[in-house]
């Protein structure tokens, strides 16, 4: 089975190649005598190990979300770090429950809607590069926040930069209507996804230290409401 990769690797790949290069040169002013091949192929063998780790970093798998509407999948491939509950603005301030993922380097760093519904905010805030896994990176990393609105309950989902991702993605914006488990953008070299949602209408499926598979894993469940 070939397993997709995201053509965002592109722009990495000539790093291999200098990086090989470079252990090249180093090695041929060398004053040792060398062969002709222990002065090229390590340099060779680090160029083809750099592009399949790239390669591997970038892939995109498919995945195929629960049947079940009242499901909240994880919007990133990872472990949960942080099950807490917090006051959310963009959910007007009621009693919200916050679940953290945190994305080690082998993971797949595409994220996905954990709830179906339409993207009617968008805030790109740049930030430091805090490790993820601290608390106040939240609030003064590099990050994206979604909201989604119109499924079966509201969602912030919060992609955050850590200390070795450099970027955060979005290949959605405001308006776009998105499924759960749909792909809505990518954080590049390590970070940390959060997703809130409001605290009555949700069950926590998880629990800290869980490892999770976006668009698959369900983290929440939706409560049935008073009509129902």
């Amino acid at each position: 089975m070939t397993i997709p990769i995201r053509p965002e690797v592109l722009p990495f790949l000539p790093w291999a190649a200098a990086s090989g290069l470079l252990l090249t040169l180093l090695l041929w002013v060398l004053p040792r005598p060398r062969t002709w091949r222990a002065r090229v192929v390590p340099g060779l063998l680090l160029a083809l190990v750099a592009a399949a780790g790239l390669l591997y970093f970038f892939r995109d798998p498919e995945r195929t979300p629960p049947a079940d509407p009242r499901a909240v999948v994880s919007g990133a491939d990872g472990v949960v770090v942080r099950i807490r509950d917090v006051q959310e603005p963009l959910l007007g301030a009621v009693p919200s429950v916050e679940i953290s993922v945190f994305l080690g380097l082998s993971d797949v760093h595409v994220n996905r809607a954990p709830v179906s519904g339409t993207v009617t905010r968008l805030d790109y805030m740049p930030g430091a590069k805090q490790p993820a896994w601290r608390d106040e990176a939240s609030a003064s990393n590099e990050r994206h926040t979604f909201l989604i609105e119109g499924g079966p309950a509201p969602c912030v989902v919060r992609q955050i930069c850590g200390a070795v991702a450099r970027r955060v993605v979005a290949w959605v914006g405001v308006g776009d209507k998105v499924d759960m488990g749909a792909r809505i953008g990518m954080m590049k070299f390590g970070s940390r996804l959060e997703m809130v949602l409001p605290r009555a209408s949700v069950r926590v499926a998880v629990k800290e230290g869980q490892r999770v598979t976006a668009g698959e894993t369900i983290v929440a469940r939706v409560e049935p409401g008073p009509a129902e």
